[in-house]
């Protein structure tokens, strides 16, 4: 995990993760991970959104 924020007032959860850790069967798996263990540990009215992010960024500048 590179950064990981709680937005909306604590309802939603993005992670970040680098592009070459994780593949997609995996990233899904954290994130499924990540909302079991929340649903285990905290006492919450409603849902917790949990978002894994894994993007490739290619920048070029023309002159």
């Amino acid at each position: 995990v590179d950064k990981a924020y709680a937005i909306q007032a604590g309802r939603e959860i993005r992670v970040i993760i680098r592009q070459g850790e994780l593949n997609d069967t995996e990233s899904f798996a954290l994130s499924r991970d990540l909302a079991k263990k929340i649903e285990q540990e905290l006492t919450y009215p409603g849902q917790i959104k949990v978002t894994v992010i894994r993007e490739s960024r290619y920048i070029e500048f023309a002159k």
